[in-house]
């Protein structure tokens, strides 16, 4: 059964209470597709091998950032636009600071500038998608990368470049569900004003809905409401209800404003913190204690696989269905390998710098 109560100031909680399925909680094949994401990531290729120097001599493309000012969004503008200068060809990094007037400005100058492509990273594309026509009439292709997952594509005429946030959702809940032996009581945060947010919360669903032993709340804050609200949100909770044992915030942006909220209420020693993104301060949390896991993105390679995609959309190539970003899981074992302190795309591995130079025929 499912109630949902409207709270303060534009938060909702819903309660999600007891679960539906009589068969016992397959806690073994929830243990191997934790060990699988445990594994250093391969390189896999999104598709065939093409010369991109040659396709891409006279492109030029333009990205325009949820925020330039965010360490994940700014950090892959930037090495996109490194990428497609060791390949040869023009990619500039419209600056911004999450406001969706400075998106629409990034749009129209590259309608007026006559680009080839312009990528709206990361944004929310429902709330540009006027823009988004205008683009396409004048014949500048418009991309949504890493905005939504596999079942939410952006609207029409936006290009997708997904990752599937699903699988994140999934293995958040799965290692509360695997660490707790399918006792998990989890206060789920989402923010349902980002686009990718619904492929992470049915994730988590997913997961819960098979767990006949496991609750699961789910706590709706806002991203413009992080800062303000989030700590004494999850404080109450956490007070209300003595026996969460998992905090699933689904970005790792979260994390700063959870870890307080846990260390205040003094619940440390029986609720556990488990997250998405592997954004390098949460990576040091990690290395503190302070969160227990974190499924982590390399920004360079994701950079990469971008790039990829839109050089394929630019040379009439098949479309990139699955860009093949792997989900790292970061926990005290192997978080060291990020750095200390943790440091941008470190601790992955490098196995798809060599991977997409042969892709691209560079070498």
């Amino acid at each position: 059964m499912i109630r949902i109560l409207a709270g303060l100031a534009g938060l909702t909680v819903l309660f999600a209470i007891g679960a539906v399925p009589a068969a016992a909680t397959d806690l073994k094949s929830i243990e191997i597709s934790i060990i699988e994401h445990q594994k250093l990531p391969v390189f896999v290729p999104p598709g065939p091998s093409f010369n991109a120097k040659a396709c891409m001599t006279d492109k030029k493309l333009m990205v325009v950032p949820f925020s330039s000012a965010v360490e994940f969004t700014g950090g892959v503008a930037t090495q996109m636009t490194e990428i497609a200068k060791q390949i040869g060809f023009r990619y500039e990094h419209y600056r911004t600071q999450g406001q969706p007037s400075q998106w629409i400005q990034g749009i129209n100058q590259a309608i007026t500038q006559h680009y080839n492509l312009v990528d709206v990273l990361m944004s929310d594309p429902r709330v540009l998608l006027p823009q988004a026509k205008q683009a396409d009439q004048a014949g500048v292709k418009i991309v949504a990368a890493h905005a939504s997952g596999f079942d939410t594509p952006a609207p029409a005429p936006f290009q997708n470049v997904q990752i599937d946030y699903t699988e994140a959702g999934r293995l958040m809940a799965q290692w509360a569900v695997f660490k707790t032996q399918g006792k998990a009581n989890v206060l789920a945060i989402v923010a349902e004003d980002s686009f990718s947010a619904n492929s992470l919360q049915n994730g988590i669903k997913d997961v819960m809905s098979q767990c006949k032993e496991c609750k699961v709340k789910y706590l709706n804050v806002p991203v413009t409401d992080w800062a303000t609200r989030m700590q004494s949100t999850v404080q109450s909770a956490l007070l209300a209800d003595h026996s969460i044992n998992y905090i699933l915030p689904i970005y790792d942006g979260m994390a700063q404003f959870v870890v307080p909220a846990v260390d205040l209420t003094q619940s440390a020693d029986r609720v556990k913190i488990a997250t998405f993104n592997g954004s390098p301060y949460v990576l040091q949390l990690v290395q503190q204690g302070k969160v227990e896991m974190d499924i982590g993105e390399s920004i360079d390679w994701v950079a990469h696989a971008i790039v990829d995609a839109e050089m394929r959309i630019l040379c009439g190539l098949t479309p990139v269905k699955d860009p093949k970003v792997p989900l790292y899981i970061f926990e005290a074992s192997n978080a060291k390998s990020a750095g200390t302190p943790p440091k941008i795309s470190t601790g992955y591995g490098d196995a798809y710098l060599d991977g997409y130079r042969k892709l691209w025929e560079l070498q």
